[in-house]
C-alpha cells in the first residue's frame, strides 16, 4: 500500500495536471480533511516534494484554513540548470545529490545509464578524501557533469 504522503503528492500533481498550467489552490485544512491526517503531513509533502528545485514554487497564506497556492513552474532548460547549480551549491549530500540526479532524469535531460554514473561518480565509496569534505568534492563533481550535459 503507498504511503500516505505519496497518495498527497500524487492528488495534487494531478490537480496541477488538470489545471493546464494554472496555479492551484487549496486549503491545507480541507486537504488534511480530505486524507483524514494531520495538516503537518500537508506541509510535509509541499516542502519535501513541491520545491523550486523540483519546478515548484509555493505561495503559503494564513488564515481560514491555510490557503495554499501551488505553481507548476515552465524554466527554461537553462534557467533549470541555473537553478540547480545553485541548489547544489559548494556542498552537497549524497541523498540531496541522489534526488537531483533523479530530477534531471526525469525531466529526461540524461538517461537512465546517465543517472546510474553520476549517482556512482558521487557515491561515497567513488569519493577519496577525509569524511568532513566528501560532501564539497561531491558537489564539485555533480556540478561538473550536469554542466557537461547541459553544454553538451
Amino acid at each position: 500500500m503507498a504511503k500516505m504522503s505519496d497518495l498527497i503528492e500524487v492528488f495534487i500533481k494531478e490537480l496541477l495536471d488538470d489545471s493546464v498550467g494554472d496555479p492551484v489552490e487549496i486549503q491545507r485544512n480541507e486537504l488534511a480533511g480530505y486524507f483524514k491526517c494531520a495538516p503537518s503531513q500537508i506541509n510535509y509533502v509541499l516542502t519535501t516534494r513541491f520545491s523550486m528545485d523540483k519546478g515548484y514554487l509555493i505561495e503559503s497564506h494564513r488564515g481560514g484554513g491555510g490557503s495554499i497556492k501551488i505553481i507548476k513552474l515552465q524554466l527554461s532548460q537553462e534557467d533549470f540548470f541555473a537553478n540547480l547549480l545553485k541548489e547544489i551549491g559548494d556542498s552537497i549530500t549524497k541523498l540531496k545529490a541522489d534526488q537531483i540526479t533523479d530530477l534531471v532524469q526525469g525531466k529526461e535531460l540524461i538517461s537512465e545509464r546517465e543517472a546510474k554514473l553520476i549517482k556512482a561518480a558521487t557515491s561515497d565509496r567513488s569519493i577519496a578524501g577525509p569524511v568532513n569534505i566528501k560532501n564539497e568534492i561531491r558537489a564539485g563533481i555533480l556540478k561538473g557533469m550536469l554542466l557537461s550535459v547541459y553544454e553538451g
